[in-house]
């Protein structure tokens, strides 16, 4: 008979010591396991959606409120601001590129926003079908979107007022999907985009069929200027009074090599109207700064908060803020993991030397039948050894299942998106360690075993 065989039916001989010490090794290496995964992808997911921007400008509040919501989506604005202030900053002479973005819509729970084609190029995000908009009342939707939902090019939706499904619809003024973005891991998988001025547009009719007499005075003939875009299509109308079967158009490759160019970066959508236009009343939620210089983190925030109502937040800062509170609970969890290994640890040196106690005469047998110190000795490492295994095994099993089933559960939630089929560099150092610990719990016994006197054992028996 084998050593792990033997071994292996030994273990079976006192079967709830041995579950006991591989349930507690397994439970500690799985908080570790959970710990280091999900540190590891949360940080990178942050700093991945974070990249590029600088700089976050929105209404006074919470900094890291504007930074949740303004780059993950993953909180409420605390206002707006009014677009004369996005294009006083964007003509800053430290400010690269501005990006507007307007939200406050969305449709079965993703959220709408409208912003400019640089906001697609910040995630490197390209059209898989169809194309970018180009006109108002165009969107296009990201891949977790599409799956989710099944839009796909071509459907019409109707946006709902607020960030969770609502009755509020704006059904006088539906979207039309043109474009479904290929994957990209980032925060924009979930959101519908769309154009500023659609955002604008959609709001002004719904605050003119919820306050007809306020705004009876305004013009409802606007011209929407959008840099993607030519001039609009004559038959194509503004605002949506049409049906859809006429929005179906037709380009030369020529007219296609015009739609594609990219605005300049300090260029955004305008509203020409009338006399009575609302100019004055022209918002936007917030502004997503890329600096021309490092130096400009340093002065740009203090002069952006020294303006009336406004406020600059740095997602890096925010973010460093964050981990080191989230920081304090893994800290404790981290040392909480480690006294369970230390426990399992002990827990394998008990029961294998409980264990040996009680086989001292079957080990003294096995002596006089022709093993030796040396076999009696690996015979109490290789049961350390399965104990071990089967500990980290499972602990790692539940771990990685966990971290996926957390994964899904956090994409459907919050559209952060974990993976519990990848493995953490540190798990290698954490498997040695682990195995080096069991084997040093197995080791006293397994000396014990070798130092067994035959003859003595025997006799006292």
């Amino acid at each position: 008979m084998s050593l792990v065989r033997l071994a292996f039916a030994n273990l079976t001989i006192q079967p709830l010591s041995s579950i006991v010490s591989i349930f507690l090794l397994a439970l500690g290496v799985g908080s570790i396991t959970v710990l280091l995964l999900a540190n590891a992808q949360l940080g990178d997911f942050l700093k991945r959606n974070a990249a590029g921007i600088d700089l976050v400008i929105g209404a006074k509040g919470s900094p890291l409120q504007l930074v949740l919501s303004g780059i993950y989506h993953a909180d409420v604005p605390p206002g707006n601001i009014a677009f004369k202030e996005v294009e006083r900053w964007a003509a800053h002479p430290m400010v690269k590129s501005a990006v507007p973005l307007s939200m406050g819509d969305s449709f079965e729970g993703y959220r709408i926003v409208g912003t400019t084609a640089q906001f697609v190029d910040l995630y490197d995000a390209k059209p898989h079908i169809g194309r970018l908009w180009r006109n108002p009342f165009e969107a296009v939707v990201g891949s977790r979107v599409a799956q989710e939902t099944g839009l796909k090019v071509g459907d019409p939706f109707s946006g709902s007022h607020g960030f969770t499904n609502s009755t509020d619809r704006h059904d006088e003024n539906p979207y039309l999907i043109v474009g479904q973005l290929a994957p990209t891991g980032s925060v924009i998988d979930n959101l519908i985009v769309t154009s500023t001025q659609s955002v604008w547009m959609m709001h002004r009719v719904h605050d003119q069929k919820q306050h007809p007499t306020k705004n009876q005075s305004q013009s409802t003939t606007s011209k929407v200027c959008d840099p993607l875009a030519p001039n609009p299509s004559p038959t194509r109308s503004t605002h949506r009074n049409e049906p859809h079967s006429h929005h179906v158009e037709h380009h030369h490759p020529e007219e296609e090599k015009d739609h594609n160019q990219k605005p300049d970066s300090k260029h955004f959508e305008c509203i020409e109207g009338s006399e009575h236009s609302d100019e004055a009343e022209k918002e936007v939620t917030l502004l997503l700064i890329t600096l021309s210089s490092p130096l400009g983190i340093l002065s740009l925030p203090r002069e952006v908060n020294a303006t009336a109502g406004l406020q600059a937040a740095s997602p890096a800062y925010e973010l460093t803020r964050l981990m080191q509170i989230v920081g304090i609970g893994i800290d404790w969890l981290n040392v909480f993991a480690v006294v369970l290994v230390i426990s399992a640890a002990l827990s394998i040196f008990a029961a294998l030397y409980s264990s040996l106690r009680a086989r001292r005469q079957d080990l003294a047998v096995l002596r006089c039948l022709g093993a030796s110190r040396s076999e009696l000795f690996q015979l109490l490492l290789t049961e350390g050894f399965l104990l071990t295994t089967a500990g980290i095994s499972t602990g790692l099993l539940t771990a990685h299942g966990g971290i996926a089933l957390l994964g899904y559960l956090l994409l459907d939630s919050q559209g952060v998106m974990i993976s519990g089929w990848m493995f953490a560099p540190e798990e290698i150092w954490l498997i040695a360690g682990l195995f080096a610990t069991g084997l040093l719990a197995a080791a006293l016994p397994a000396w014990q075993a070798y130092r067994t006197d035959v003859a003595r054992t025997l006799t006292t028996s």
